[in-house]
């Protein structure tokens, strides 16, 4: 923290944040306080708030309120009671240090917050920075920067400072019932319980989780080198992943990035052999084990048909993971009819000459489907699209992304950027060529 900025104080009234504030305003630090209101515990939030705004008023500190109705927002999005109001909070933080262009919000963990964090990590079950504590530093992806100042101070120093200055402060009292939630039970019964064996626990939990911050360092750098060294751009390779200390870890470094939980990225480094076209799940991608690569992609959804009544410039929106479609994120396809010599015929995969009279109006842009057919230029008979693509050594997920053009009778004259129909090409009888070209 630098003296020569502004910072927030989140204050809840409880004694942490109380002592917060304090020791920042005699340290001669420039702040001003916020309160969030959540309406969870009836008269005891109005009660909170009241403090706060007496409080402030005495230490002259101007103080920011905002009050949320938190179980309404927790329904509509689908969380829980103790995500929703994090979620309030923060944004309304990092809202209010854009506003008064503060350089961050300062909050009131301490030790033995970080203490406790520590044991329902690893009750929970977790990896090395699960074990790290709380950070004294962090930066959310709002760009909200949470600063904890007290974290080298324990809940019983906090409150002895307060009763050696005579300040009272507000009790929750939610954190005084041992059922309410897992934390509380830590705080309350389990801790207390490892104090018999070892009254200096806490601190030496404290001493341990900073040893695994500072292995920390060195493990996210090696991690780094070991991400860039398998993975470009959304494909990892295998056989390079095979040959690192960790495949399972670094594996967990990439795919936690896409929702993928522990569990299924375990099962993923187990079966890194599966046949391909195996494909892994999360809420928001998918995993592809295509051949000696892993290919990461959002969850697909297709796109629909477009009928193409008469020749002109269309735009066809690309399947997606379920984003709005913009023109970025389209491809632009022309049709046009035209006279051509077989000598001016273009050789590129983006455009299709095909013979006019051999093609019925309206035309359809579509997804491949299963079962569908065509007869490849320059090759008798006719052979399954898929089993084409297979050829050509088309991922599932190119396949599945592949557009045909079909005419009015449903043939496809044109795997769009792979080859035409045959029963489409331009001979020297063609009096009229349409043109396909995309971009």
């Amino acid at each position: 923290m630098e003296m020569d900025k502004k910072y927030l104080v989140a204050l809840s009234g409880g004694a942490d944040s109380v002592c917060l504030l304090l020791i920042l305003k005699q340290l001669g630090y420039s702040i001003e306080a916020v309160h969030c209101n959540f309406h969870l515990r009836g008269e005891e939030s109005d009660r909170d708030e009241q403090f706060c705004v007496s409080f402030c008023e005495k230490q002259q500190v101007p103080l920011h309120l905002i009050h949320f109705d938190t179980r309404e927002y927790a329904a509509l999005h689908h969380l829980s009671i103790e995500m929703a109001a994090r979620e309030l909070r923060y944004h309304y933080f990092a809202s209010l240090c854009r506003d008064l262009q503060t350089d961050g919000v300062c909050v009131a963990h301490h030790q033995d917050d970080s203490v406790e964090t520590v044991l329902m990590n690893l009750i929970r079950g977790t990896g090395v920075h699960g074990l790290t504590g709380i950070a004294p530093l962090s930066i959310l992806a709002s760009d909200l920067k949470v600063i904890r100042p007290l974290l080298c101070m324990t809940r019983d120093e906090i409150e002895q400072f307060l009763q050696d200055i005579g300040q009272d402060y507000v009790t929750d009292s939610t954190n005084l019932q041992a059922d309410m939630a897992v934390r509380n039970k830590i705080r309350m019964e389990v801790i207390p319980l490892l104090e018999q064996i070892n009254p200096s626990v806490k601190e030496c939990i404290s001493l341990s989780a900073h040893h695994i911050q500072e292995a920390a360092k060195v493990f996210d750098a090696a991690m780094k080198t070991h991400v860039a060294k398998v993975m470009t751009d959304n494909r990892i390779s295998i056989k390079m992943l095979k040959t690192l200390p960790s495949p399972e870890y670094t594996l967990y470094t990439i795919l936690k990035d896409y929702g993928f939980s522990s569990l299924q990225i375990e099962q993923i480094s187990q079966r890194l052999d599966a046949e391909a076209g195996t494909v892994f799940s999360s809420a928001t991608h998918e995993l592809l084990v295509d051949r000696e690569e892993l290919i990461i992609e959002p969850l697909f959804v297709p796109a629909k048909p477009m009928r193409i009544p008469e020749p002109g410039t269309y735009l066809y929106p690309c399947a997606s993971n379920g984003t709005h479609h913009d023109e970025d994120s389209s491809i632009r396809f022309r049709f046009s009819l035209t006279k051509m010599n077989m000598g001016d015929i273009p050789h590129d995969k983006h455009t299709a000459c095909l013979d006019a009279a051999t093609v019925s109006f309206p035309l359809t842009i579509r997804p491949v489907q299963q079962g569908d057919r065509f007869q490849p230029f320059g090759m008798k008979g006719s052979k399954l699209v898929s089993d084409y693509l297979t050829d050509r050594k088309c991922s599932l997920f190119d396949k599945r992304r592949q557009l045909v053009v079909t005419d009015s009778t449903n043939c496809i004259v044109w795997l769009v950027n792979q080859r035409p129909n045959d029963c489409c090409r331009v001979t020297e009888l063609t009096k009229e060529v349409l043109l396909i070209t995309i971009s």
